[in-house]
């Protein structure tokens, strides 16, 4: 069960809403809050600023690096310091820290602590090219850090029930049984969303997703609908969202292989682009 929740943090706006996302579902679930800042080790060593340096026909200077650094470092112990604030007025148990590196290694190296990373869908770096046509931050994070990943929106709405986007792949099942989890915890009601327009695939994904249901109900009270619709899965995911039945989406990560994604296109890439709630994904 999700017992440390790991939420890397910039500072920025969006930062700060996944905190409130993070300080709720540690409520929930009895959990405490790990933050984590990444002082990006280009921004202090990098060519980039050697470039601009010179562009402006201002060579760096004995300890310039040394002085971008101190700078970085305030700014992160400053942020840091708001985000223990925060929790400790919430009554939230947690902890803190900074590390200087490559952004998504260190995120993905310090996750093997936790059981969920939390992160906002754009924070103070979402323009740079890190992850280029293949996705984001998040997306490495979710491919690499073997733990579920969830990514929050620009705003925050309370919890009270969730979805599950099923299709009965290896990463759906796992989203599944953590589904249960999540709602056996916080009384989330749950909605299992099936896209397909094949009855019999349908009803071969619902008895799977009631033979799992049966396996939480000695210990939990799980409450579940299933849904069936026809379309294009993301598509039809995102309308599913945009009605506004529920404010958690939970689903499977990048199912297909890394070249079909560059040609065709992600579902989960398109869901976290367009989701205005947040969407909890499994690997």
């Amino acid at each position: 069960m999700i017992s440390k929740i790991l939420i890397p943090t910039d500072g920025s706006a969006n930062s700060l809403t996944a905190l409130e996302y993070g300080i709720y579902i540690a409520r929930k679930l009895g959990a405490s809050l790990a933050g984590l800042y990444v002082i990006d080790v280009n921004l202090i060593q990098g060519p980039m600023l050697t470039d601009i340096s010179g562009a402006a026909g201002m060579p760096p200077y004995e300890g310039f690096f040394d002085a971008i650094e101190k700078s970085l470092e305030e700014k992160a112990d400053f942020i840091l310091k708001e985000f223990q604030e925060r929790c400790q007025k919430s009554g939230i148990t947690s902890e803190i820290k900074k590390i200087i590196g490559k952004i998504s290694p260190a995120i993905i190296e310090e996750a093997q602590n936790a059981d969920l990373i939390l992160m906002a869908k754009k924070g103070e770096h979402f323009h740079l090219k890190e992850g280029g046509l293949l996705g984001s931050v998040a997306e490495a994070v979710t491919r690499h850090s073997g733990k579920p990943v969830m990514v929050t929106p620009e705003t925050f709405r309370e919890i009270e029930s969730m979805a599950l986007a099923f299709d009965g792949s290896d990463s759906a099942v796992k989203a599944l049984r953590l589904s249960f989890e999540l709602s056996g915890k916080a009384a989330w009601p749950i909605t299992a969303v099936i896209v397909t327009s094949d009855t019999e695939k349908a009803n071969a994904l619902n008895s799977r997703i009631e033979e799992t249901k049966e396996e939480f109900l000695s210990t939990a009270v799980i409450d579940c609908e299933s849904i069936i619709l026809s379309g294009k899965e993301s598509d039809e995911i995102i309308k599913f969202i945009q009605e506004g039945a529920v404010e958690l989406m939970v689903m499977g990560a990048y199912g297909h292989n890394r070249l079909r994604e560059l040609i065709l296109g992600s579902t989960t890439s398109h869901v976290i682009r367009k989701s205005p709630i947040p969407v909890l994904m499994i690997r």
